[in-house]
């Protein structure tokens, strides 16, 4: 009798080795190989006639997307302007963010246009029917599938023909051909691969629901979000109301924008204006608060960035960043204390973004350093005055991108002031903008 071939596949990146190793190294991950049958491949090639052919690019026609609303809009702007027929979507977040929630609203809309099948490997019928009776009001014209081997669930879509198919999630479905438990590598490159020929022959749009693991990223190899054509990731906590929809990567439209939506009890409802629901019931007097005028690809936010600045009692004194990447808060704090002479050693720093969005742009750095500066000097900043602007190593202010954008929403939201660097801009907004070349300069701006 054959002996079955085995190799050892790690379960984070999807490494094989012929051997088990103890820390793989590729994603530098402790004890996570697993030993896998490996599939036969001793097999006769099949010949016959070629259905695929060969063109030049020149004689390719270009086509548009058919694209359909969904209804939500802060959900067709992150993909780009709708679903797009034919594409594989991958959606993700932490347990109870809501992604069931939202493609279930999604699915109802979608409804309307063609025929939707939701399966779920996770919950009974029944318990996706007390969730739909809570935030769905139509007619719930959606087929319903509990099922978690692939090959059966290709029968049912052969039987029925949808247009939109969702599966929640990835990590409980399996197929035949694979003999490892569901969620292995094996397993999830499999089923992908069955969902992506559904989606790409049959012009299906199809929703994957994929878990994250502990670190924030979706769980399983790395290939399968370089099979999908989209990458989701709704962002937030659990304990808050607000959520954050991201595209990591998106084949139709921009990686840069985000969807704002609120989690009540009848679903997820957008935010249409995030600026004014993340600045309402701050606090207006209090010293180490300043507000940044951010973008989000192409829509201007405002955000408030808050500071704690305390004495320490010990002799490492504490730097903690919500909101922010670690390093460049860290960064901050060095030229600040390099170029304005502020001494941070003896205070334990804090930093957070109100609202739990996270800021990644360059020019939220200016509204960073006056929230320290403010807090270390215990001075309000004055209620009508917002910053934008890139902080240099040597303290520096330097130009940022589409200011005239976030110009235009600091005056929509009432403030009178915007301090930015010393770049050229039209003042049509009859607002006071002030020009800086450092953040010396800072110290006058906070004391009037």
């Amino acid at each position: 009798m054959k002996k079955d071939k085995t190799k050892f596949i790690c379960q984070q990146c999807g490494f094989e080795s012929t051997k088990w190793m103890g820390k793989c190294p590729n994603c530098d991950e402790w004890n996570s190989f697993v030993e896998e049958v490996v599939e036969d491949s001793d097999k006769k090639s099949q010949e016959g006639i070629l259905t695929s052919k060969v063109e030049l690019l020149k004689d390719i026609e270009a086509k548009d997307e058919d694209r359909i609303k969904t209804g939500i809009g802060e959900f067709d702007r992150v993909l780009g302007g709708g679903v797009v027929k034919g594409s594989l979507v991958l959606i993700g977040g932490e347990p109870g963010i809501g992604k069931s929630t939202m493609l279930l609203q999604i699915s109802d809309v979608m409804s309307n246009f063609t025929k939707v099948l939701y399966i779920s490997g996770e919950e009974s019928s029944s318990q996706i029917k007390m969730r739909a009776d809570r935030i769905i009001k139509g007619k719930q014209e959606v087929y319903f599938l509990a099922e978690t081997n692939i090959n059966n669930v290709e029968r049912h879509v052969e039987k029925i023909s949808p247009g939109f198919i969702i599966v929640d999630s990835i990590q409980t479905m399996y197929a035949d051909e694979s003999t490892t438990i569901p969620g292995s590598v094996s397993q999830v490159r499999q089923v992908t691969q069955h969902l992506l020929r559904l989606s790409k022959q049959n012009g299906i749009t199809v929703f994957i629901i994929g878990h994250v693991t502990k670190e924030g990223s979706i769980a399983g190899p790395r290939v399968l979000e370089h099979m999908v054509d989209t990458v989701l990731y709704f962002e937030g906590d659990r304990t808050q109301s607000f959520r954050i929809l991201r595209a990591y990567k998106n084949r139709f439209g921009s990686t840069n924008e985000i969807g704002v939506f609120e989690m009540e009890s009848e679903g997820l409802k957008e935010v249409k204006n995030p600026s004014e629901v993340l600045l309402s019931g701050r606090d207006l007097n209090a010293p180490g608060l300043a507000v940044i005028s951010s973008m989000e690809g192409t829509r201007p936010i405002l955000l408030e960035v808050q500071s704690l600045i305390c004495h320490t009692n010990f002799g490492l004194p504490r730097r903690m960043s919500t909101g922010i990447d670690y390093n460049k808060f860290v960064l901050l704090l060095a030229v600040l204390e390099k170029k304005c002479g502020i001494n941070f050693s003896q205070s334990d720093v804090y930093l957070n973004i109100a609202g739990g969005l996270k800021v990644q742009e360059p020019a939220a750095d200016l509204g960073i350093v006056a929230a320290l500066i403010s807090g270390y000097l215990n001075i309000p900043i004055s209620n009508d005055i917002c910053f934008s602007g890139e902080v240099g190593l040597i303290g520096e202010v330097r130009p940022v991108s589409n200011l005239e954008r976030r110009i235009s929403e600091a005056k929509k939201m009432g403030f009178k002031t915007i301090v930015v660097p010393q770049m050229k801009v039209e003042n049509n907004y009859d607002m006071n903008i002030k020009k800086i070349k450092n953040i010396v300069e800072l110290t006058d701006v906070i004391a009037k």
